[in-house]
């Protein structure tokens, strides 16, 4: 009688390694939303983590674009809605990068000093319009999806009648699903076959944008 015993390594065989899964921010403005940004932790880790933070404090809810200027960006993220405030927390030392300005790129406002970055942001309008500003101004984001809502901000330092960032929140991408596992089979070969090998399955400007 011939007698085959398949060994199938489940779980306890598996390694799943599970990609981490990816922030991002939401903003309802009052020309609409979501304005949905992809974080960029890997080129600007500090900047992300206070932007977070702040974000998850409400600080940006109700805040105006008090600086928009046609054809280069809209800034916000300041409290004295003037170009002159910030938050409690401290500056952020800078972390300039060779990430693109481009249209919807999210630069972090300043003053002269590189290091003097709080809470204010800038979001690019078009490529050639902010592209100058590579590796001069830190990127802490990306716009993905909702960009006619800041193409749609009202014009002006600062506009008659400013917008406002009505709630911003974090939020995470739900994480991929992990590849099925290879799954090791052991098999046992009758004794006719005793002398045969079995073969095993295996089966990524604060005042402060000028």
């Amino acid at each position: 009688m011939r007698v085959f015993l398949v060994l199938i390594m489940g779980v306890a065989m598996m390694t799943v390694t599970q990609a981490a899964a990816a922030e991002r921010i939401e903003m309802q403005l009052s020309t609409g939303g979501p304005v949905v940004i992809e974080l960029k932790p890997d080129f600007a880790p500090l900047h992300v983590a206070q932007i977070k933070t702040l974000t998850e404090r409400g600080f940006y809810d109700g805040l105006k674009f008090h600086r928009v200027i046609e054809g280069f960006m809209a800034q916000t993220g300041d409290p004295l809605g003037t170009g002159a405030g910030g938050s409690d927390m401290g500056d952020i030392a800078a972390e300039f990068s060779d990430y693109p300005y481009r249209r919807g790129t999210v630069g972090a406002a300043r003053t002269a000093d590189p290091d003097s970055a709080n809470s204010q942001f800038f979001i690019c309008f078009t490529d050639a319009g902010c592209g100058f500003l590579t590796g001069q101004y830190t990127v802490w984001g990306q716009v993905v999806e909702g960009m006619e809502h800041v193409d749609a901000v009202a014009r002006g330092e600062p506009p008659a009648e400013p917008s406002t960032i009505v709630s911003m929140r974090v939020v995470q991408d739900a994480p991929p699903e992990p590849a099925a596992a290879a799954v090791p089979v052991t098999e046992v070969p009758p004794p006719a076959a005793a002398n045969e090998k079995a073969k095993d399955a295996v089966a990524p400007t604060d005042e402060k944008a000028e």
